[in-house]
């Protein structure tokens, strides 16, 4: 054990524990944070990637979590304008439709109007989107509409019986990328950043946090003036291995999603309202795929890998076929993926109507405990900085529009971007150019600088992005770069993919506890 001292200890490389990180590094403090496995590995790479207040937690009343998370829309969208941007949503109407979920909203409605009893009135609709648009202080984003869907390209792959409809805008984010660049960010203030890293106990002596840890089944000991629980699903679990009276209970819900080839051309999404009182995604993916999800159901244990079921997948594949012209089948699935919320355990009869917010518990004692529950992607920033706050009071908050890293330019700019990084680099392919832009922004011309030719080893990968990932963002397998730093898991055939291998073994990708050669105090 190293007689070192941090000041703060963080479990868990998700977008909470990076972002609590990011945070505390940004204003001082020596932070020191492991991950059981790749960053974003688990819940964090696995949403539906949305910045969004929730419209349909308008229904459970949940007005302060809409309004905050809505506000933090567009300060996200202005941090990084590379890996997130406007989306508009189109919601299609029918009269005829009678929804079965037993909401706050919906219950007030039945008892003043018992024949409304079942039904989402387009008025309600309406007035719900009114309130989504103006409770969070939209600026940059486009105002709610009405939308005739005859005659035009969103209505082409719809059933006939919708007409109209209301359209509203969100904001997309590629979550795993939004993870690692927190992390970058935290480490290239100081922080380390130990991946592939089990947490195994910490107890309080002297005043202190002794942490220990195991590496490749080699235990080491860590010294930290507080301690940061941000596991995720693993939250309880980690809690055991700490010497504190803190307990607490979270509900496991699984959400799923399954990518179907693209249904349609245009490159707005739907938001589609089920007899059950959910709702789904159809949201334009990777270029040539359609995403469709989520699902909400129990998981057993957070050990317990998640994977979309066949019952989620069919589910998911009723409910839209339900809104479309053209029906698909399981056999149109080309990959499905699943993730675990770590959501309060609020008492809700149904995993739906389960709480999003986050709650943050402390224990002040001389050795600090700071354990978080819940939240929810679009919340991590103000998250992140309500920690920090707690653990270190005396500190000032930084975060709110410092952007990430490569996406200091305005969001509107990104096709005189992708302009500039096809003249600069002639030899990229237009939608190689476009998938770099949106990954890495403005980091594209120090990857590449003076490269003149790729060594391409398929999909658009280079062993110049590869290098890059590996020295600056924490990658070191193939699913790390396909599957996480990208989504070229999808285009990559099998023979790129042992090609990717070959070529990290050869070069011997950098272990976790090395990153402090790189990004070292």
């Amino acid at each position: 054990m190293s007689g070192e001292i941090r000041d703060i200890f963080i479990i868990g490389g998700g977008v909470n524990g990076c972002g609590i990180a990011r945070d505390a590094a940004g204003r001082g403090l020596s932070v020191t944070l492991v991950e059981q496995n790749d960053l974003a590995s688990g819940t964090s790479s696995a949403s539906t990637k949305l910045f969004h207040g929730g419209l349909r937690y308008l229904e459970y009343f949940e007005f302060r979590l809409v309004r905050e998370a809505l506000k933090e829309r567009e300060v996200l969208l202005g941090m990084m304008p590379h890996i997130s941007w406007p989306m508009r949503f189109v919601l299609p109407l029918n009269k005829e439709m009678r929804f079965d979920a037993e909401t706050p909203a919906s219950r007030l409605l039945a008892r003043f109007m018992p024949w409304m009893k079942g039904r989402r009135p387009d008025w309600m609709i309406r007035l719900g989107l009114f309130l989504y648009d103006h409770m969070g202080g939209r600026n940059a984003l486009p105002a709610t509409k009405a939308l005739s869907l005859v005659g035009r390209p969103e209505g082409a792959a719809l059933e006939a019986g919708f007409e109209r409809a209301f359209e509203y805008s969100d904001v997309w984010v590629d979550d795993a990328r939004l993870v690692c660049l927190n992390a970058r960010d935290a480490a290239e203030r100081g922080a380390r950043i130990l991946t592939r890293t089990t947490f195994v106990a910490a107890e309080r002596v002297d005043g202190l946090w002794r942490v220990t840890v195991a590496q490749d089944g080699v235990q080491s000991h860590h010294l930290a003036r507080a301690l940061v629980n941000a596991a995720g699903p693993w939250v309880a679990q980690a809690l055991g291995h700490v010497s504190t009276a803190m307990r607490g209970q979270i509900r496991l819900v699984r959400g799923s999603h399954i990518v179907v080839p693209k249904l349609y051309d245009h490159d707005k999404c739907y938001f589609l309202q089920g007899a059950d009182g959910r709702i789904c995604f159809l949201i334009p993916y990777e270029d040539d795929f359609t995403l469709i999800g989520t699902t909400d159901a129990e998981h057993g244990a957070a050990d317990e890998t998640p994977e979309a079921s066949e019952a989620e997948q069919s589910y998911l594949i009723a409910f839209v076929n339900g809104y479309l012209r053209k029906n698909i089948t399981v056999s149109d699935v080309v990959w499905s993926y699943s993730g675990v919320r770590p959501l309060q355990d609020d008492g809700q009869t149904s995993a739906s109507a389960a709480t999003r917010d986050y709650e943050l518990r402390f224990e002040a004692q001389e050795a600090a405990l700071l354990t978080v529950f819940g939240g929810k992607i679009t919340t991590y920033r103000k998250l992140a900085e309500a920690a920090v706050d707690r653990l270190a009071p005396e500190s000032r908050p930084w975060t709110k529009g410092a952007a990430l890293a490569g996406g200091g330019f305005e969001f509107g700019v990104k096709p005189e971007l992708e302009a500039r990084v096809a003249a600069t680099y002639p030899f990229l392919e237009a939608r190689t150019v476009a998938r770099l832009v949106r990954s890495y922004g403005l980091d594209v011309f120090d990857m590449f600088g003076k490269c003149q030719a790729l060594d391409e080893l398929g999909a658009g990968l280079s062993t110049v992005e590869v290098d890059w990932l590996v020295a600056h963002e924490f990658a070191q397998s193939a699913e790390d770069i396909l599957w996480r730093r990208s989504k070229l898991g999808l285009h990559m055939s099998a023979e790129g993919v042992a090609g990717l291998e070959a070529y990290l073994a050869r070069s011997g990708p950098v272990e976790g506890a090395e990153y402090e050669l790189y990004f070292g105090d």
